[in-house]
Protein backbone atom coordinates (compact mmCIF):
# COMPACT_ATOMS: atom_id res chain seq x y z
CA UNK A 1 0.00 0.00 0.00
CA UNK A 2 1.45 3.14 -0.88
CA UNK A 3 0.41 7.12 0.47
CA UNK A 4 -0.67 9.69 -1.98
CA UNK A 5 0.08 13.06 -1.68
CA UNK A 6 -2.30 15.57 -3.20
CA UNK A 7 -0.63 19.18 -3.86
CA UNK A 8 2.48 17.69 -4.00
CA UNK A 9 4.27 21.05 -6.17
CA UNK A 10 3.69 22.73 -3.36
CA UNK A 11 6.48 24.04 -0.98
CA UNK A 12 5.58 21.30 1.72
CA UNK A 13 5.01 18.64 -0.86
CA UNK A 14 7.96 18.51 -2.79
CA UNK A 15 9.82 18.07 0.10
CA UNK A 16 7.63 14.95 1.52
CA UNK A 17 7.34 13.51 -1.94
CA UNK A 18 11.18 13.34 -1.36
CA UNK A 19 10.65 11.24 1.77
CA UNK A 20 8.24 9.18 0.07
CA UNK A 21 9.46 8.24 -2.93
CA UNK A 22 6.90 5.79 -4.08
CA UNK A 23 3.88 7.98 -2.95
CA UNK A 24 1.67 8.84 -5.75
CA UNK A 25 1.42 12.04 -6.72
CA UNK A 26 -1.67 14.39 -6.90
CA UNK A 27 -2.32 18.02 -8.60
CA UNK A 28 -3.99 19.68 -11.41
CA UNK A 29 -0.70 19.78 -13.58
CA UNK A 30 0.38 16.59 -14.99
CA UNK A 31 2.90 17.92 -17.20
CA UNK A 32 4.43 19.96 -13.65
CA UNK A 33 4.77 16.60 -11.86
CA UNK A 34 6.61 14.78 -14.44
CA UNK A 35 9.27 17.81 -14.78
CA UNK A 36 9.88 18.06 -11.06
CA UNK A 37 9.58 14.65 -10.27
CA UNK A 38 10.19 12.24 -13.16
CA UNK A 39 9.26 9.31 -14.30
CA UNK A 40 7.12 8.89 -10.92
CA UNK A 41 3.40 7.43 -10.74
CA UNK A 42 0.88 10.72 -10.85
CA UNK A 43 -2.87 11.14 -11.13
CA UNK A 44 -4.59 14.23 -12.15
CA UNK A 45 -6.95 15.84 -10.21
CA UNK A 46 -8.70 19.23 -10.29
CA UNK A 47 -10.28 19.82 -6.90
CA UNK A 48 -13.92 18.50 -7.89
CA UNK A 49 -15.67 15.66 -6.72
CA UNK A 50 -15.41 13.77 -9.85
CA UNK A 51 -13.08 11.00 -9.84
CA UNK A 52 -12.60 7.47 -10.96
CA UNK A 53 -13.81 5.24 -8.46
CA UNK A 54 -10.12 3.88 -8.70
CA UNK A 55 -9.18 6.98 -7.23
CA UNK A 56 -7.16 5.32 -4.10
CA UNK A 57 -6.39 1.95 -5.42
CA UNK A 58 -3.28 0.66 -3.67
CA UNK A 59 -3.53 3.81 -1.33
CA UNK A 60 -3.43 3.29 2.62
CA UNK A 61 -2.48 7.33 3.16
CA UNK A 62 -3.83 10.52 2.37
CA UNK A 63 -2.26 13.29 2.71
CA UNK A 64 -4.17 16.44 1.27
CA UNK A 65 -1.90 19.51 0.98
CA UNK A 66 -3.47 21.89 -1.58
CA UNK A 67 -4.73 25.23 -1.07
CA UNK A 68 -4.29 28.71 -2.77
CA UNK A 69 -1.75 30.75 -1.01
CA UNK A 70 -2.42 33.02 1.84
CA UNK A 71 0.62 34.70 1.73
CA UNK A 72 0.91 35.76 -1.99
CA UNK A 73 -1.44 38.48 -3.41
CA UNK A 74 -3.48 41.59 -1.56
CA UNK A 75 -6.53 40.30 -0.08
CA UNK A 76 -9.48 40.85 -2.54
CA UNK A 77 -13.07 39.46 -2.34
CA UNK A 78 -11.85 36.96 -4.79
CA UNK A 79 -8.57 36.44 -3.32
CA UNK A 80 -10.52 35.23 0.12
CA UNK A 81 -12.59 33.27 -2.40
CA UNK A 82 -9.87 31.41 -4.01
CA UNK A 83 -8.59 31.11 -0.29
CA UNK A 84 -11.20 29.51 1.14
CA UNK A 85 -12.64 27.16 -2.05
CA UNK A 86 -9.47 25.54 -2.38
CA UNK A 87 -9.50 24.77 1.15
CA UNK A 88 -12.91 24.23 1.86
CA UNK A 89 -14.45 23.26 -1.29
CA UNK A 90 -11.89 20.67 -2.31
CA UNK A 91 -11.48 19.11 0.75
CA UNK A 92 -15.57 18.32 0.99
CA UNK A 93 -14.89 17.01 -2.54
CA UNK A 94 -12.14 15.16 -1.42
CA UNK A 95 -13.81 13.16 1.56
CA UNK A 96 -17.04 12.82 -1.57
CA UNK A 97 -14.81 10.73 -3.30
CA UNK A 98 -13.42 9.02 -0.17
CA UNK A 99 -17.23 7.87 0.20
CA UNK A 100 -18.04 6.25 -2.99
CA UNK A 101 -14.40 4.71 -3.25
CA UNK A 102 -14.71 0.75 -2.65
CA UNK A 103 -11.24 0.71 -1.64
CA UNK A 104 -10.52 3.43 0.97
CA UNK A 105 -7.49 4.68 2.42
CA UNK A 106 -7.33 4.38 6.31
CA UNK A 107 -5.75 7.43 7.50
CA UNK A 108 -6.21 11.25 5.86
CA UNK A 109 -3.56 13.87 7.06
CA UNK A 110 -5.37 17.01 5.84
CA UNK A 111 -3.12 20.13 6.25
CA UNK A 112 -4.96 22.96 8.54
CA UNK A 113 -3.39 25.91 10.20
CA UNK A 114 -2.72 27.30 13.79
CA UNK A 115 -4.68 31.05 11.83
CA UNK A 116 -7.44 28.15 13.37
CA UNK A 117 -6.99 30.36 16.85
CA UNK A 118 -7.12 33.60 15.24
CA UNK A 119 -4.48 36.25 17.45
CA UNK A 120 -4.75 35.37 21.19
CA UNK A 121 -1.79 37.30 22.72
CA UNK A 122 0.88 35.84 24.97
CA UNK A 123 -1.52 32.87 25.52
CA UNK A 124 -0.63 29.81 25.68
CA UNK A 125 -2.53 27.71 22.94
CA UNK A 126 -2.82 23.76 23.04
CA UNK A 127 -4.87 21.76 20.55
CA UNK A 128 -7.51 21.86 22.84
CA UNK A 129 -7.92 26.00 22.87
CA UNK A 130 -10.61 27.36 21.13
CA UNK A 131 -10.90 28.49 17.81
CA UNK A 132 -10.45 32.56 17.10
CA UNK A 133 -13.32 34.80 15.36
CA UNK A 134 -11.85 36.39 12.60
CA UNK A 135 -11.42 34.95 8.35
CA UNK A 136 -8.26 32.53 8.62
CA UNK A 137 -9.91 31.00 11.99
CA UNK A 138 -13.24 30.36 10.23
CA UNK A 139 -11.61 29.08 7.13
CA UNK A 140 -9.36 26.82 9.03
CA UNK A 141 -12.69 25.21 11.40
CA UNK A 142 -14.57 25.09 7.99
CA UNK A 143 -11.78 22.96 6.20
CA UNK A 144 -11.06 20.54 9.00
CA UNK A 145 -15.17 19.85 9.56
CA UNK A 146 -14.96 19.06 6.26
CA UNK A 147 -12.13 16.67 6.56
CA UNK A 148 -13.55 15.29 9.75
CA UNK A 149 -16.58 13.74 7.56
CA UNK A 150 -14.38 11.09 6.87
CA UNK A 151 -14.24 9.33 9.95
CA UNK A 152 -17.80 8.59 8.92
CA UNK A 153 -16.17 6.21 6.67
CA UNK A 154 -13.60 4.31 9.24
CA UNK A 155 -10.86 6.77 8.22
CA UNK A 156 -8.77 8.38 11.07
CA UNK A 157 -8.17 11.73 10.32
CA UNK A 158 -4.80 13.93 11.09
CA UNK A 159 -5.43 17.95 11.13
CA UNK A 160 -2.20 19.09 11.03
CA UNK A 161 -2.50 22.89 12.03
CA UNK A 162 0.88 24.40 10.51
CA UNK A 163 2.64 27.58 11.76
CA UNK A 164 5.06 29.59 9.65
CA UNK A 165 7.00 26.80 7.97
CA UNK A 166 10.64 27.77 7.69
CA UNK A 167 12.52 26.90 4.62
CA UNK A 168 15.80 27.42 2.33
CA UNK A 169 13.51 26.85 -0.83
CA UNK A 170 10.14 28.00 -0.29
CA UNK A 171 7.87 29.42 2.74
CA UNK A 172 8.24 32.65 4.78
CA UNK A 173 11.71 32.39 4.99
CA UNK A 174 12.18 32.64 1.48
CA UNK A 175 9.98 35.92 1.45
CA UNK A 176 11.89 37.53 4.66
CA UNK A 177 15.62 36.94 3.44
CA UNK A 178 15.85 39.24 0.69
CA UNK A 179 15.57 42.69 3.44
CA UNK A 180 17.56 41.11 5.78
CA UNK A 181 20.67 40.51 3.82
CA UNK A 182 20.70 43.70 2.82
CA UNK A 183 20.53 44.77 6.77
CA UNK A 184 17.15 46.63 6.33
CA UNK A 185 14.68 44.40 7.67
CA UNK A 186 13.26 45.19 10.69
CA UNK A 187 10.45 43.45 13.79
CA UNK A 188 6.85 44.47 12.13
CA UNK A 189 4.81 46.08 13.91
CA UNK A 190 5.41 46.41 17.78
CA UNK A 191 7.29 43.18 17.85
CA UNK A 192 5.74 41.38 20.78
CA UNK A 193 3.29 39.53 18.86
CA UNK A 194 4.49 35.78 19.08
CA UNK A 195 5.25 33.41 15.91
CA UNK A 196 4.72 29.90 15.94
CA UNK A 197 6.97 28.49 13.72
CA UNK A 198 8.18 24.87 12.40
CA UNK A 199 11.26 23.70 10.51
CA UNK A 200 10.27 21.73 7.05
CA UNK A 201 12.48 19.21 8.47
CA UNK A 202 9.99 18.52 11.20
CA UNK A 203 7.11 19.54 9.32
CA UNK A 204 7.80 16.69 7.02
CA UNK A 205 8.72 14.31 9.77
CA UNK A 206 5.29 15.36 11.85
CA UNK A 207 3.50 14.14 8.65
CA UNK A 208 5.48 10.65 8.23
CA UNK A 209 4.91 9.84 12.12
CA UNK A 210 1.23 10.65 11.83
CA UNK A 211 0.96 7.97 9.40
CA UNK A 212 2.74 5.23 11.08
CA UNK A 213 1.95 5.78 14.80
CA UNK A 214 -1.79 5.19 14.98
CA UNK A 215 -2.50 6.71 17.84
CA UNK A 216 -2.13 10.02 16.18
CA UNK A 217 -5.81 11.39 15.52
CA UNK A 218 -7.90 14.74 15.71
CA UNK A 219 -5.92 17.84 15.65
CA UNK A 220 -1.87 18.41 15.74
CA UNK A 221 0.09 21.52 16.20
CA UNK A 222 2.72 21.54 13.79
CA UNK A 223 4.93 24.11 15.72
CA UNK A 224 7.92 23.83 17.17
CA UNK A 225 7.90 23.56 21.45
CA UNK A 226 9.39 26.70 21.46
CA UNK A 227 7.38 29.93 19.91
CA UNK A 228 8.97 33.36 19.91
CA UNK A 229 8.37 36.90 19.83
CA UNK A 230 8.28 38.91 16.45
CA UNK A 231 11.44 40.88 18.27
CA UNK A 232 13.42 37.43 18.75
CA UNK A 233 12.92 35.97 15.65
CA UNK A 234 13.89 39.34 14.00
CA UNK A 235 17.17 39.63 16.42
CA UNK A 236 17.85 35.56 15.57
CA UNK A 237 17.57 36.30 11.45
CA UNK A 238 19.72 38.60 11.86
CA UNK A 239 22.66 37.08 13.67
CA UNK A 240 22.28 34.32 11.98
CA UNK A 241 23.01 36.30 8.71
CA UNK A 242 25.46 38.34 10.25
CA UNK A 243 23.64 41.81 9.60
CA UNK A 244 21.75 44.23 11.60
CA UNK A 245 17.86 44.66 12.27
CA UNK A 246 17.09 48.15 12.78
CA UNK A 247 14.58 49.53 10.57
CA UNK A 248 11.19 48.23 11.76
CA UNK A 249 7.86 47.99 9.88
CA UNK A 250 5.27 50.00 11.98
CA UNK A 251 1.36 48.53 11.91
CA UNK A 252 -0.07 50.85 10.34
CA UNK A 253 2.11 50.96 7.50
CA UNK A 254 1.42 47.47 7.11
CA UNK A 255 -2.30 47.70 6.77
CA UNK A 256 -1.58 50.90 4.31
CA UNK A 257 0.38 48.07 2.30
CA UNK A 258 -0.97 44.84 2.72
CA UNK A 259 -4.82 45.58 3.68
CA UNK A 260 -5.92 42.49 5.43
CA UNK A 261 -3.48 40.31 5.12
CA UNK A 262 -1.70 42.78 7.78
CA UNK A 263 -3.57 41.10 10.77
CA UNK A 264 -1.81 37.79 10.10
CA UNK A 265 1.65 39.42 10.43
CA UNK A 266 0.40 41.92 13.58
CA UNK A 267 -1.52 38.76 15.26
CA UNK A 268 -0.25 36.36 18.14
CA UNK A 269 -0.46 32.95 18.08
CA UNK A 270 1.66 31.66 21.16
CA UNK A 271 0.63 27.97 20.21
CA UNK A 272 2.31 24.72 21.47
CA UNK A 273 2.31 21.15 20.05
CA UNK A 274 0.49 19.37 22.70
CA UNK A 275 -0.63 16.81 21.19
CA UNK A 276 3.27 16.01 19.23
CA UNK A 277 4.57 15.92 22.26
CA UNK A 278 2.41 13.59 24.30
CA UNK A 279 2.87 11.38 20.86
CA UNK A 280 6.18 11.12 21.68
CA UNK A 281 7.80 12.69 18.56
CA UNK A 282 11.45 13.89 18.91
CA UNK A 283 11.72 17.38 17.34
CA UNK A 284 15.48 17.61 14.83
CA UNK A 285 15.03 21.35 15.30
CA UNK A 286 13.70 22.76 19.11
CA UNK A 287 15.33 25.77 18.96
CA UNK A 288 14.97 28.75 16.52
CA UNK A 289 18.48 29.60 16.64
CA UNK A 290 19.56 25.82 15.94
CA UNK A 291 16.50 26.08 12.77
CA UNK A 292 17.91 29.26 10.97
CA UNK A 293 21.52 28.33 11.37
CA UNK A 294 20.88 25.45 9.08
CA UNK A 295 18.86 27.31 7.04
CA UNK A 296 20.32 30.11 5.92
Amino acid sequence: MKAMIIGATGFVGQHLAKKIPEAILVGRNVEKMYRLFGKREVREWDGSENSDPSFFDDVDTVYHLAGESVFHGRWTREKKERIRASRVENTRHLVDIISKAESKPKTLICSSAVGYYGSQGDEKLTEHSPPGNDFLAQVCMDWEKEALRAEEFDVRVVRIRTGVVLGADGGALTQMLPPFKLGVGGRLGSGRQYMSWIHIDDLVGTMLYARVNTNVRGAVNAVSPNPVTNSEFTRTLANALHRPAILPAPGFVLKIILGEFANVLLGSQRVVPEALQEAGYNFIFPGLEKALKDLV
